[in-house]
């Protein structure tokens, strides 16, 4: 797909500029210059996020099969990316102590993703049962945040990559900072994945809540399907593995 490889594309170039100025920032070149190159990292963090990963398919499907309105979905979105990034820059900092355990190879935390496919794969579970059960049941907003800071385990591996540049210039608070505003990046995609999914959700109940029945039997399918869906990612993931 032509618009992917622009994407790729955009990112290979705003990375080695980002190292061009974490470089220059490490011999001396003061916080003037990196602070004016920073907001970058936002549209670096946006355009990464549009790529293959990041849980946009675990976001949208757990959205599409829960209650939550639009604040709620977003706050979700929110604490998604604020783990997926932040997860990258402790396992940079701590990298001694966590290699060994966790990293795999350069990017990836193996032991951190099969932990975040099992989780998800009981939340799966759990959607299923709530899905088949006789008993009307509520959604607690706690569930939503948890699925967020699962599906976020998985570290974001552009972010390694820098805070470990940055680490080996000597310069981590740079990195740290580039993270910040990677993560704004990221949470502005995810955040448009679920607010999207959330709105075209409401759209379909407004459609048949005219009709209690229909709209318990619908909603029922939709969380037994999005729990099904939630199920089957995380085994296939697990037996990739």
């Amino acid at each position: 797909m032509g618009w992917m490889q622009d994407i790729i594309s955009l990112q290979r170039e705003i990375y080695l500029a980002f190292a061009n100025q974490i470089t220059a920032f490490a011999n001396g070149g003061g916080w003037s210059a990196f602070l004016i190159y920073l907001p970058m990292g936002i549209l670096f963090g946006a355009a990464h996020a549009l790529t293959p990963g990041h849980s946009k398919t675990i976001l949208a499907t757990y959205l599409a099969g829960s209650p939550l309105g639009l604040f709620r979905g977003l706050s979700v979105s929110f604490a998604l990316s604020f783990t997926h990034v932040t997860m990258s820059v402790l396992i940079a900092l701590l990298s001694l102590p966590l290699v060994s355990l966790s990293l795999g190879s350069v990017g990836r935390a193996p032991m951190l993703e099969d932990i975040s496919r099992g989780l998800l794969g009981l939340i799966g579970v759990w959607m299923l049962y709530r899905a088949f059960r006789r008993k009307p049941h509520t959604h607690d907003h706690g569930e939503g945040m948890v699925v967020g800071f699962m599906a976020g385990l998985v570290p974001c591996p552009l972010t390694l990559f820098v805070m470990t540049f940055a680490i080996s210039r000597g310069v981590p608070e740079a990195g740290v900072a580039f993270a910040v505003t990677m993560m704004m990046g990221v949470a502005l995609t995810l955040s448009t994945v679920a607010a999207a999914t959330v709105l075209f959700r409401q759209r379909m109940v407004h459609l048949i809540e005219s009709r209690a029945e229909l709209l318990d039997r619908s909603t029922r399918a939709i969380e037994g399907i999005a729990g099904l869906a939630l199920t089957a990612v995380a085994l296939r993931e697990l037996i990739a593995r």
